[in-house]
C-alpha cells in the first residue's frame, strides 16, 4: 500500500507514492489518521459474504483511520467492496475479522450520529419536499415547529426555496437529490455516508449539487467517507482519496489532496495541482480496471 502526505494506520509501511511533489499535501490542522482522535479506524479489517454454496471475499486486511472532519474518497472497480466499507460503519453490517471503531465504539444500527446519502434520493412521494426533509426529524421527536423551521432553512440553502409544497413527481431529479441531502443534513450527523451520490445527475447538475453539498459541508464539518466511480469528482472534492484494489479489496494507495478551501470547482478543471493529482491518481486507478487474462 502506498500513501502520499501522511500515512494511513495499521501494520502495513507506508512509502511515497512516486507523484509530483506538488501533488502530495495534508490535511491542515485536522487530526492525523491514526491518533488518538480519529473519528473512524478500520484495523485488519477482513470481510466475506456467505452463503450455504461457498464464501466470497469481499474486504481483505484493511487497515485505515479517518480524522474528525475529513472529507475522504473512496474509489476502485466495482465489487471491491466500497459500499460494504459504507455498511460496516452504519452498523448494517458486523465485521467478521478485525474491527471498525466510529468515534470510539462500535458503530450500531440507527445511530443518530450517522447519515447514509444514495445515489437515488428515496423521497417518499406521498410527502411534498418540506414533509421529506422533516421525516428524519419526525421519527427522532423534533417538534413540528422546530423540524418546519429547520426543513424551510435547508431548503433555501439547497436552493429550493418556494418549493417547500412541491411533491417529488414535480422535481427535477438534481432537485429530488438536494432534498434528499438537505434531509440527511437536517439530522446533524458527526459521520456522513455518501454512496455515488451524484451519479444519477447530467454533468451540469451535478456540478450544482456538489457545489451546494461543499457549501454546506465546509459549514458543519461533519467527517465525511465518499464512494465514487468518478475520479475527477473524488479529487476535486476530498481531503484524501483511497484506492482500492479489485475484489478482495484491499487499501493499495493513499494520496493527500493539496487544494486550497474553499474550492471553486467550475475554475479546478484547468489548475495545474488539481490535473497532477488526477493524473497520478489516475496511474496507480488504472491497473485494477484491467482485462484479466482468463486464457
Amino acid at each position: 500500500m502506498k500513501s502520499v502526505g501522511w500515512p494511513v494506520s495499521g501494520r502495513h509501511h507506508s512509502k511515497t507514492a512516486d507523484v509530483p511533489r506538488s501533488a502530495q499535501g495534508t490535511l491542515g490542522n485536522s487530526a492525523l489518521p491514526g491518533s488518538s482522535g480519529a473519528a473512524i479506524a478500520f484495523d485488519g479489517l477482513c470481510h466475506r459474504f456467505v452463503t450455504a454454496e461457498d464464501e466470497t471475499p469481499v474486504l481483505e486486511d484493511i487497515s485505515l483511520s479517518v480524522a474528525p472532519g475529513e472529507l475522504l474518497a473512496i474509489v476502485g472497480p466495482s465489487g471491491c467492496g466500497k459500499t460494504t466499507l459504507l455498511n460496516l460503519l452504519a452498523g448494517l453490517e458486523e465485521p467478521q475479522q478485525g474491527s471498525v471503531t466510529l468515534f470510539g465504539a462500535p458503530p450500531q444500527t440507527g445511530s443518530g450520529e450517522v447519515g447514509y446519502l444514495f445515489a437515488r434520493d428515496s423521497l417518499l412521494p406521498w410527502r411534498t419536499a418540506l414533509e421529506n426533509v422533516c421525516v428524519g426529524m419526525q421519527l427522532r421527536g423534533v417538534r413540528r415547529d422546530q423540524r418546519e423551521e429547520r426543513a424551510r432553512s435547508l431548503l433555501k440553502a439547497v436552493g429550493l426555496g418556494g418549493f417547500e409544497g412541491a411533491y417529488r413527481a414535480q422535481l427535477s431529479q438534481g432537485m429530488r437529490q438536494r432534498v434528499a441531502l438537505a434531509r440527511t443534513l437536517a439530522l446533524e450527523p458527526r459521520l456522513l455516508l455518501m454512496d455515488e451520490p451524484f451519479s444519477a445527475l447530467d454533468a451540469q447538475t451535478r456540478l450544482q449539487v456538489q457545489e451546494t453539498f461543499l457549501s454546506l459541508w465546509e459549514r458543519v464539518g461533519a467527517t465525511v467517507i465518499l464512494i465514487t466511480h468518478d475520479l475527477s469528482e473524488a479529487v476535486a472534492l476530498a481531503d484524501r482519496v483511497v484506492i482500492m484494489t479489485r475484489r478482495p479489496g484491499r487499501v493499495k494507495a493513499v494520496f493527500s489532496i493539496k487544494l486550497a478551501r474553499p474550492r471553486d470547482l467550475r475554475e479546478l478543471q484547468s489548475d495545474s495541482t488539481y490535473l497532477e493529482h488526477y493524473a497520478a491518481i489516475w496511474g496507480e486507478l488504472k491497473s485494477e480496471f484491467s482485462t484479466p487474462d482468463f486464457g
